[in-house]
């Protein structure tokens, strides 16, 4: 079969919408296999390709229908929430989304630059380059993993490699996939060569993930534990407005009512203000709730230490903390914290050089200190690993909390997605959290504001869900779980090091 050459603008154009149908293999479509065949479409553009300069083109294209389709939320908070002019909103968007679209053009130029030989190339090293550049995108300045490719596999054959490669060892994987289905539709090697090639990848990738799926790196520790997930879904706008805090206090406190429960977790950010600004009286409130309950009640709010340096922060009232902590006075419950440690950039903390740009939002408490300590909070007889929002974006910082003396025996996300109205923002981080699940093979809990309120059990699973966009309590129970699966151990690391192995196979038969 004679290959066929496309001109420059067609390919451009078919990279551009391969990169807008693999944005749809992520939640809420949830089709993984979609994406390895918008890869396998992309590798093929590649193998056609002129020139390296053209390959990152492809590359480029790609990526700007990838992430113009998968992100094109932040748009909303920055126009609509943040009140930043139409235009300027827009621009930024397109310019984040170009910004984000120059690491698959660099894995793509690089691997023609490099790999010459089409079949060492598409088997092997612009496979290993792809999972790189996703890595890199999501370490680069702080890092914006958003829709990394392994995050389409938490459904699907692929998804039991997470306990040991990690969602970077998944797109490796997809990757390598998309390589092989891209090869059998050139002419670049005999048919039978491409035939097994495609077979021996897809019994590695699907066999290896079945196998995955069923292997139990951590057992259940304990009895369950009962809890209520708070989703008061107060609107962005109305958080800021004079009786703001009043109205957050009423909507989450008459949502915690209820039966009794072990756990109470309110969201993100439920008071838009440092703690010492909410009124005495509903912390009292909370404070008085879990000593008559005897439940831990923890809910989202700013500390400021010292005047003018924010900490957003998750705090906790335990009853079962009493025992451990000095200096409580009598009758009174100690107060538990977590700070968030990784910050999202323009709204929680400014670069050096752009306070002109988020001087140009409404952004409340945008410049915020990060926290230091990943140790979970005894909670509820748990030991709880929370993080804030976007922060379990990042699986090798998740992992950080089993290297302290009290490994967590589950996981706690607080959110606030009201930022983002009601985008493709809100599955797709259910989908992330569910992926930190499938990795350590630990529950993860999720309170919310407007959504995905959840319960993932430790195989990644949603066992229980509210609606979004809606306010309720969530009602549930959760098993804690000891133990630790390889990724937590050894991280990205295992990925890395397969990936850099791949390409030095390539370089040895660069010229095939």
């Amino acid at each position: 079969m004679k290959q066929r050459s496309y001109q420059p603008v067609v390919a451009t154009l078919l990279a551009a919408f391969a990169g807008a149908v693999h944005a749809c293999s992520f939640a809420p479509w949830n089709q993984p296999w979609v994406q390895v065949l918008a890869l396998a479409a992309l590798f093929a553009l590649e193998g056609r390709s002129r020139s390296a300069k053209a390959s990152a083109g492809l590359g480029f294209a790609f990526g700007l229908g990838w992430f113009g389709v998968g992100i094109s939320w932040v748009y909303i908070s920055m126009h609509v929430y943040g009140q930043m002019p139409m235009a300027l909103a827009a621009a930024a968007t397109a310019a984040f989304c170009a910004y984000l679209a120059i690491y698959p053009a660099a894995a793509m130029g690089l691997a023609r630059k490099i790999f010459p030989g089409p079949l060492a190339r598409l088997t092997l090293g612009l496979p290993a380059l792809w999972m790189v550049s996703e890595w890199l995108r999501g370490t680069v300045f702080t890092g914006f993993p958003w829709l990394a490719g392994g995050y389409a596999h938490t459904d699907g054959p692929l998804a039991g490699w997470a306990p040991t490669l990690g969602m970077y060892g998944i797109t490796l994987i997809a990757a390598l996939l998309g390589g092989a289905v891209a090869l059998l539709l050139s002419d670049r090697a005999p048919r039978r060569r491409r035939l097994a090639g495609l077979t021996g990848i897809l019994l590695l990738g699907v066999g290896g993930g079945w196998l995955g799926g069923i292997l139990a790196w951590t057992h259940p520790a304990g009895t369950p534990i009962s809890v209520r997930l708070v989703q008061a879904n107060v609107a962005q706008e109305l958080k800021f407005e004079p009786n703001g805090i009043a109205r957050a206090f009423e909507a989450h406190w008459k949502l915690m009512q209820g039966p009794r429960v072990d756990l109470v977790a309110l969201p993100e950010s439920i008071f838009p203000v440092p703690m010492r600004l909410v009124p005495p009286a509903y912390l009292q409130a909370f404070r008085d709730f879990a000593r008559a309950e005897r439940a831990a009640v923890t809910f989202g709010v700013f500390l400021e230490e010292p005047r003018a340096n924010y900490f957003n922060s998750a705090v906790a009232f335990a009853p079962d903390a009493l025992s451990v902590v000095t200096g409580t006075q009598a009758g009174d419950l100690p107060l538990l914290r977590y700070s968030k440690r990784h910050l999202v950039p323009f709204g929680e903390f400014i670069p050096p050089g752009f306070r002109w740009f988020v001087d140009l939002m409404q952004m409340p408490i945008g410049d915020q200190q990060r926290g230091k300590s990943a140790q979970p909070l005894a909670l509820a007889g748990q030991r709880i690993a929370i993080n804030i929002c976007y922060e379990d974006l990042f699986g090798a910082e998740i992992i950080e909390a089993w290297r302290t003396p009290d490994a967590p025996t589950l996981m706690l996300n607080m959110s606030n997605l009201a930022w983002f109205g009601d985008s493709l923002a809100l599955p797709q981080h259910l989908q992330i959290s569910r992926m930190r699940a499938l990795e350590t093979q630990h529950p993860m809990l999720r309170a919310t504001n407007t959504g995905a309120t959840a319960i993932i059990d430790a195989r990644g699973t949603v066992t229980a869900q509210l609606p979004a966009l809606s306010a309720g309590a969530l009602n549930g129970q959760v098993q804690g779980y000891e133990g630790r699966t390889p990724f937590i151990r050894y991280g990205n690391l295992p990925a890395l090091l397969i990936a850099l192995v791949l390409g030095m196979a390539a370089l040895r038969m660069r010229h095939n």
